[in-house]
């Protein structure tokens, strides 16, 4: 419209052909996909924080690293089974290997990481074949980045607008969530003379998972809304809460000022905040995606956004 001209027809709603979405929302289970992917994100964290460990001459970090990669690992594939509903049904999607699915290439990193870390936790509790355990826990490493944020890439290749526009930042959120959680779950579980990597890692990832959150839905525009509001604004605030106070006292509970006992307090509550804030982080970010799949607003705005910046 140029200037001095009237408008004389109202700005179009935002609607959809009778009442239906635009965009279908996914029907995937709440507990078993955002279960899933919470999982699979501690569990390859969990591998990259035990080849660190293991290097560095910390045995006790290390073997916590690896249990918790393969308990997650195998708790992450039930949770996956359970949504497919047979499980024959992942393995018929390892018989196509196709680069640009995010699907098939998830199948196949999963079907690689988990025998590499189930075999790097059993040679590390039984004490057999240290040398074949060092070889799966470098490959367990390897791939342990790529399972906890090909799943990001998988929500983003979606057309549900709250993982969609959200597409540069997600796997830095996932990133950070997953590198949050394995250090919780190592700071519960580890001696704190031994827990100083996952001490470390717990500032970075919270530094890394808040900050990509922020700037994701900076960028997104009216699709943010889906982030602020409802189940999935309460989801993202507690994670928000949690995770900040978690990295808090991790960094605490490694100051030499305090006590034994009180750093083992300290470092129990921050990686059970830690723990809970990633948990907030994955159920937030799925729900969040589901609102955006109902209401049509967040596919027509953003799309009539972008035909407006290209005119």
């Amino acid at each position: 419209m140029t200037r001095g001209e009237t408008r004389m027809v109202p700005e179009v709603e935002t609607t959809s052909y009778y009442g239906r979405p635009i965009v279908k929302a996914p029907v995937w289970a709440a507990t078993d996909i955002a279960g899933y992917i919470f999982l699979g994100g501690l569990a390859g964290a969990s591998s990259l924080l035990a080849a660190g460990a293991q290097a560095t001459g910390r045995p006790a970090l290390a073997r916590v690293g690896k249990v918790a990669a393969l308990g997650g690992i195998s708790m992450s594939a039930v949770a996956l089974v359970h949504d497919l509903g047979r499980p024959e049904r992942f393995a018929n999607m390892l018989r196509v290997f196709k680069p640009t699915s995010p699907m098939s290439m998830g199948s196949w990193l999963l079907a690689a990481y988990g025998p590499a870390a189930g075999l790097a936790a059993v040679t590390d509790v039984c004490g057999l074949l240290p040398r074949v355990g060092r070889t799966a826990t470098a490959g367990a490493a390897l791939l342990g980045p790529a399972v906890a944020t090909y799943t990001a890439v998988l929500f983003a290749d979606t057309a549900v607008p709250a993982w969609h526009e959200g597409h540069r930042e997600l796997p830095f959120v996932f990133a950070g969530s997953a590198a949050s959680a394995a250090s919780g779950l190592a700071l519960l579980a580890t001696p704190p003379g031994q827990a100083g990597p996952a001490r470390r890692t717990a500032v970075g990832g919270a530094v890394v998972e808040l900050a990509a959150a922020h700037r994701m839905r900076a960028r997104m525009g009216v699709v943010a809304e889906t982030y602020r509001r409802g189940r999935a604004g309460r989801l993202i605030r507690a994670a928000e809460v949690l995770t900040a106070a978690g990295a808090l006292g991790a960094a605490v509970s490694g100051a030499r000022t305090v006590g034994p006992t009180a750093r083992r307090i300290t470092a129990a509550a921050a990686g059970a905040a830690l723990l809970a804030g990633s948990v907030c982080t994955r159920f937030g970010v799925f729900a969040a995606g589901m609102a955006s799949a109902r209401d049509p607003r967040y596919t027509v705005i953003p799309q009539r956004e972008r035909l407006a910046a290209r005119t």
